[in-house]
């Protein structure tokens, strides 16, 4: 079984102290997002800021499709990712 990374951790608790509670099942998308991509901490934490943002909630497909979408366009840190979006409408 695949274990989250400390950052991804850590920025799950941040979300959880300002409400933002992920069941297991988002906890399961994100963990098997970051391996399947082998995405950064630092992109994970930006694909779930996301998909929390674009959906009012956590979507595990949206997560995984974003993810796909930030590495194949060689998506490195959290300014690429937000312009990435942005130029592609994904989020309003």
């Amino acid at each position: 079984m695949f274990k989250l990374e400390n950052r991804v951790k850590e920025y799950l608790q941040f979300l959880a102290q300002k409400g933002f509670i992920l069941g297991e099942d988002a906890v399961g998308f994100i963990t098997f997002g970051q391996h399947y991509t082998a995405a950064t901490d630092e992109i994970v934490n930006v694909a779930i800021e996301i998909t929390l943002k674009a959906q009012k909630e956590f979507d595990g497909s949206f997560f995984i499709s974003l993810l796909e979408m930030l590495k194949e366009n060689q998506i490195q840190n959290r300014k690429q990712a937000y312009q990435f979006v942005k130029e592609r409408n994904i989020m309003s």
